[in-house]
């Protein structure tokens, strides 16, 4: 059974899931109140992070144009342009094995696609969540719900994988930026 996290909660993720290596990351969300004739592209992202909050090199950061880090740790699995249907729109596989020495956290995001030339906002977006599934079982371990705590957003860091202790950890993050992708550039440290 899932464990549901709320914001700023923290769970072990391979103390409590021994052996556990190859995960998977869903993403998913949909849209409520929108009416501008734009599609809404909503895009999943990964930030492998040193010790420091910053990405060692623009390699580390994972999207829909570099879909897989050389280590093959992270692997960013297809762009949904529409977020329409059930379940994950979005998914993001993980190897805890091959993740380097030097990346201590994995931070999760989702932008809007051009969100301000198409004028759409995280405040138009509902049900989003983040969930973490042993690849093996297809489980799911640990999920949080977003809610609607979003208004002029356009870039969420939903989820962090970290390092603690020799163990991964989660931790339930949903922090919104306006500025979108370039955004959580600056933050991370990628050149975009």
């Amino acid at each position: 059974m899932a464990i549901s996290l709320a914001k700023g909660q923290k769970v072990d993720l391979t103390k409590t899931n021994p052996g556990l290596s190859k995960i998977l990351i869903g993403l998913g969300w949909d849209i409520k109140r929108y009416d501008g004739g734009e599609a809404f592209d909503l895009d999943a992202s990964a930030f492998m992070l040193g010790a420091d909050g910053k990405v060692p090199g623009d390699d580390e950061f994972i999207f829909y144009n570099q879909p897989k880090h050389k280590s093959g740790g992270v692997e960013y699995l297809g762009d949904n342009r529409t977020g329409e249907g059930e379940g994950d729109d979005e998914q993001i596989k993980v190897d805890l094995s091959k993740i380097p020495e030097n990346v201590q956290k994995i931070d999760f995001t989702v932008t809007i696609h051009e969100a301000d030339k198409r004028k759409q906002n995280f405040g138009q977006v509902e049900n989003a969540f983040i969930r973490v599934v042993n690849e093996a079982s297809n489980e799911t371990l640990i999920r949080y719900d977003l809610g609607e705590d979003f208004s002029i957003e356009t870039a969420v860091v939903v989820g962090e994988l970290y390092r603690h202790g020799g163990e991964w950890k989660f931790s339930a993050i949903g922090s919104g930026f306006q500025g979108g992708l370039a955004a959580l550039g600056k933050n991370f440290g990628v050149n975009l």
